[in-house]
């Protein structure tokens, strides 16, 4: 998905209906050879051309790394500080998550420099934000309410 995700060009090309499937097989053919693609993916990649459906590609990649993710065990997480965390602090955090939560996490990881301080973490329904952003709104909700 790599070459899908970084080449215009060829996106484009997988997008664009008019092109003629002889086109699109050739084009396959040299990538899997170049890519030592396996004999069962090339032969998907083939049905997917055959039956004008090349251009689900990158959905029918992701639901496939979503549904082999879940078969593992492993939860996605979203994770956004208010400044930029080193890879050790990731790690840090990934592990003791993936300890309490019982099962291997994923993050997606932003930087929001609004948060001013702080972390949020979603994981599934479950959500914890430990940032100043958000404390400084429940006290303006206690002051305007006494």
């Amino acid at each position: 998905m790599t070459v899908y995700n970084t080449s215009e060009d060829f996106k484009s090309f997988i997008k664009n209906p008019t092109q003629s499937q002889s086109n699109q097989l050739e084009v396959l053919n040299k990538i899997s050879i170049q890519m030592s693609l396996s004999k069962i993916i090339k032969n998907f990649l083939s049905i997917l051309v055959t039956k004008r459906r090349i251009f689900f590609i990158n959905k029918i990649f992701l639901s496939f790394l979503s549904l082999a993710s879940k078969r593992r065990g492993e939860l996605k997480a979203s994770l956004v500080s208010s400044k930029s965390l080193t890879k050790e602090e990731l790690k840090s955090l990934n592990k003791d998550l993936s300890q309490t939560m019982g099962a291997p996490i994923t993050f997606d990881y932003k930087v929001d420099e609004n948060l001013i301080g702080g972390l949020k973490i979603q994981i599934g329904s479950l959500m914890i934000d430990n940032s100043i952003k958000n404390k400084l709104k429940k006290y303006e909700q206690i002051m305007l309410e006494v």
